[in-house]
């Protein structure tokens, strides 16, 4: 299986990209790389996918049905994280990037990725979910905050974009599944470099998250909301000591 990680520019950003394969019982990283727009992004990832089978996270809303207001998935994210900074953005179709990420989920169902909200752990398929990288941090990595690289002092997001470049570096290969990782690009020293990568290891985190939906699918994920109505995939792996969290 390849998966492909999508940390999209939801309206007129770049949209940041990784490539992930699991190989001889282990996930490998194969490529990171940054594209203008949602029609590169699609185009990429064809180039990538093509003639295998592939799961593609995406950070954006994939399906938003309400014409106002707030999906169940989002409000749920605020009551299981918004006490740690993770509530996510609320998403409806009057919102200005609504058209923007609902085409690019459709170029990905022209190039064969249906929905995975009901995917088979393990099986080899050709899937799209939404993913939610600041509460999926928080439980890979048993945060009691969101990392703040996004936003503030170019100082203080070299800080944490580093603080997260250590985790993935650190937690993903002794997680399950394992994530062969020995090396990422060095933390830059300007803004817009700082950006570049940012977008590049959330793409990153995002295709660990399809490898760990596909991998171990409800059994240690949260999926939020529904089909019909939007829905998030978040891990969410045993406690230390092997008591489960609930399912949502």
């Amino acid at each position: 299986m390849r998966f492909i990680g999508v940390d999209f520019g939801w309206q007129s950003q770049p949209t940041g990209l990784a490539v992930v394969d699991w190989e001889d019982a282990a996930l490998h990283l194969r490529e990171l790389d940054r594209v203008a727009e949602p029609a590169q992004a699609a185009d990429w990832i064809a180039a990538r996918t093509a003639g295998r089978p592939a799961g593609v996270a995406v950070d954006a809303p994939l399906v938003i049905p309400n014409p106002t207001g707030m999906r169940e998935a989002d409000r749920l994210t605020h009551v299981l994280y918004g006490k740690r900074h993770a509530g996510c953005y609320p998403a409806n179709l009057g919102r200005p990037f609504a058209a923007r990420v609902l085409a690019f989920s459709r170029a990905l169902v022209n190039l064969g990725f249906s929905h995975g909200e009901a995917l088979a752990p393990g099986a080899p398929a050709r899937f799209q979910i939404e993913v939610y990288p600041h509460a999926a941090a928080i439980e890979l990595f048993r945060l009691d905050r969101i990392l703040r690289y996004k936003k503030g002092r170019v100082a203080a997001r070299k800080s944490e974009l580093a603080r997260f470049r250590r985790l993935l570096l650190t937690e993903l290969p002794r997680s399950d599944p394992r994530l062969r990782l020995v090396s990422l690009p060095p933390i830059p020293d300007t803004g817009p470099r700082l950006k570049e990568l940012e977008d590049q290891l959330d793409a990153l985190l995002c295709a660990y998250i399809a490898a760990h939906w596909w991998r171990w699918g409800r059994a240690r994920n949260r999926l939020l909301g529904s089909r019909a109505e939007g829905y998030i995939v978040v891990p969410a792996p045993p406690e230390p000591g092997g008591r489960r969290i609930p399912i949502h």
